[in-house]
């Protein structure tokens, strides 16, 4: 057999995902801050991968894992699965770039486990059946994973989908003027222009979304989520503020919305964290947006000291909280995406600005 499987960090974090909670025979909830919350927990009863030739069974019965799917049942201990997943963590946590491991590969095809991402048309990325002790039922989850062992990973990616449009008020530039701000090609060029832009009295006023669909998508959530979102937008743009509390705390002080404040209400925040629960579960800037979550379960978060940690079931309180506290704007490619020129439409001018989201 030839060794083909080659992956980088994110990727090779979902085996070892499968692995470790094979290994641990429970999933572990985690708080805000990314702690562990040892008697917050559910046993985990089989896990369900999705392979090119069909779904795959792991059913933990006390120390074995018995899987199904394949021409033959396999019964593997649960330690295997510990020891393998310990070898696995450390070689991850070495590699860099896009690798293989030809050793943890031979394991893998031996638990007809046989590619590094499961097959999934949806935030979906591992089917977990667990137990809720509480309510003594069983059920299955859909989880999406989202690991530390590499390169931060993304919550909302740009595209031109994600741009927003502004109007430049105020603003009559010469043909001179319009230029240089367009050459600007500094390290910060986006906030740069602004600069230039604000400079010559114009003002950046939130006119629309260059794709009805997402505008459409954050309708739906909120009819005032275009609009919050393009503030805090311009905010990060303007200012030294990168994450999404910093930016949720700064908006509700200024209140561009008008928003009736005298009893505390957090109409921002709790905006905000609607949206990023429905982007991590479902919604995305291209698709007519139902409500219909993907990830049923939530997020399954693999931590640089290997642990695992779960977010959502059934606490969507901690979930929002954990999005919210660990989550940050950044600044796409402008060439690649469109935005981040001065364009002129009808003898008015215009500037697009772009949404990128990462976790920290």
């Amino acid at each position: 057999m030839s060794l083909m499987l080659v992956g980088n960090k994110g990727e090779w974090s979902e085996v070892y995902t499968l692995f470790t909670l094979l290994g641990d025979k429970k999933l572990f909830a985690g708080d805000a801050e990314l702690n562990k919350i040892e008697n917050l927990f559910y046993p985990i009863i089989k896990i369900i991968r999705s392979e090119s030739d069909g779904d795959f069974e792991y059913a933990i019965d006390g120390d074995l894992v018995i899987i199904s799917g394949g021409k033959d049942e396999l019964r593997i201990p649960v330690e295997t699965f510990l020891d393998e997943s310990i070898k696995l963590l450390a070689t991850i946590k070495k590699s860099t770039g896009s690798f293989g491991i030809s050793e943890v590969e031979r394991f893998m095809t031996s638990v007809n486990c046989k590619s590094l991402k499961a097959k999934s048309t949806s935030k979906t990325d591992i089917r977990i059946v667990i137990h809720d002790p509480k309510i003594n039922q069983t059920a299955e989850l859909g989880f999406s994973i989202k690991s530390q062992l590499g390169s931060h990973a993304t919550l909302l990616n740009a595209g031109k989908t994600t741009n927003f449009i502004y109007q430049i008020v105020g603003f009559t530039p010469t043909i001179e003027e319009l230029n240089s701000i367009n050459n600007i090609d500094t390290k910060n060029k986006i906030k740069d222009k602004i600069g230039a832009i604000i400079n010559l009295g114009g003002k950046l006023t939130f006119v629309k979304l260059e794709q009805d669909i997402f505008k459409n998508n954050l309708v739906l959530i909120d009819s005032l989520l275009p609009d919050i979102l393009a503030e805090t937008i311009k905010i990060f743009f303007t200012s030294n503020l990168t994450s999404i509390e910093d930016l949720s705390h700064h908006i509700t002080q200024i209140n561009p919305l008008n928003y009736d404040t005298q009893f505390a209400h957090t109409f921002y925040e709790y905006k905000i964290k609607r949206f990023l629960t429905d982007i991590a579960l479902g919604m995305t800037p291209s698709k007519v947006w139902t409500g219909i979550y993907d990830a049923t379960g939530g997020y399954l978060l693999v931590k640089e000291n290997g642990d695992i940690l779960c977010y959502h079931i059934y606490n969507r309180n901690q979930f929002e909280d954990y999005l919210f506290k660990n989550t940050k704007l950044e600044t796409a490619s402008s060439t690649r995406h469109g935005f981040g020129k001065i364009y002129e439409d009808n003898g008015l001018f215009y500037f697009k600005l772009n949404l990128q989201i990462r976790f920290k």
